[in-house]
């Protein structure tokens, strides 16, 4: 019966597994058939020839920069990714461990923004960062994404997992606040840090809205609004060249979660142990 059981378990996650690779090895099989060509019949879906230079066609393109819009996109995406580290673990700890009036409150206040749908508050931050003379600049890309409510509640659950006995004892010692929140509370959070990393580094490389309106010039371009250029520049037909383009935006997502993946389940498994 046990066996049964385990064989029926490993082939539902197999089928499982089936349908979730699929889309990305047909992504992967297009992108290999002749440029310029339409999407090819299901009973020649492998190339005779994989034309592997569709690759160096899109990274080469001078019209659409393909590796300018890459750069743009890992600059804006690695300088978010930091900044949400920092500033939301510097809320979460003050949040977690230091105790002044109205810390409830105002930490409610956090939670409550996280219901606020994101369109709701586009149009003020777009009017705020022209009143600061950001268009189309690289302040436009990133500050506004540097906190987070979701972050600094992300952290928080997981700070107050640790004990406050290393506290105690740090305060014995003669640490600071800041002393402990360096030296203790954020080494021991490496499972959580890169939690918030992953989700920050792929909410902030899929972005397409907020790159959109703010930039204006190719330069400034994101590869999310870039893929759009892309395809507006070689027409819907061109699905080979499509899919490769769309798989140079997808390798980092990959990688990011790839690298991460082992403290990725370890941070959501351990926070919101404690409320």
């Amino acid at each position: 019966m046990t066996f049964l059981r385990n064989l029926l378990s490993y082939l539902l996650m197999t089928l499982i597994a089936l349908v979730t690779v699929t889309p990305f090895l047909w992504m992967i099989i297009v992108s290999l058939h002749p440029s310029k060509g339409a999407l090819p019949d299901p009973a020649h879906l492998i190339p005779q020839r994989w034309h592997f230079e569709n690759y160096r066609t899109v990274l080469e393109m001078p019209s659409t920069p393909v590796l300018r819009f890459f750069s743009n996109t890992l600059f804006v995406s690695g300088a978010v990714v930091v900044g949400q580290l920092l500033f939301c673990s510097l809320a979460a700890y003050g949040f977690a461990r230091l105790r002044f009036k109205g810390c409830d409150l105002l930490f409610a206040i956090f939670l409550a923004t996280m219901m606020i749908p994101g369109q709701v508050t586009m149009i003020p931050a777009f009017l705020v960062v022209r009143s600061f003379g950001w268009l189309n600049t690289y302040w436009a890309l990133i500050v506004p994404g540097v906190s987070s409510a979701f972050g600094i509640f992300l952290l928080r659950q997981f700070f107050l997992t640790l004990p406050k006995e290393l506290d105690e004892a740090a305060y014995l010692d003669g640490c600071t606040d800041f002393g402990i929140y360096a030296r203790i509370a954020l080494p021991l959070s490496a499972p959580a840090l890169a939690t918030l990393a992953t989700f920050t580094f792929i909410g902030t490389w899929t972005d397409f809205f907020w790159p959109l309106l703010v930039t204006s010039t190719t330069e400034m371009r994101t590869l999310e609004v870039g893929l759009s250029v892309f395809k507006d520049s070689f027409g819907t037909t061109n699905w080979p060249l499509q899919m490769t383009a769309a798989i140079l935006v997808l390798i980092p997502v990959l990688t990011m979660f790839l690298l991460t993946q082992r403290f990725f389940v370890r941070g959501i498994a351990m926070t919101g142990l404690k409320g």
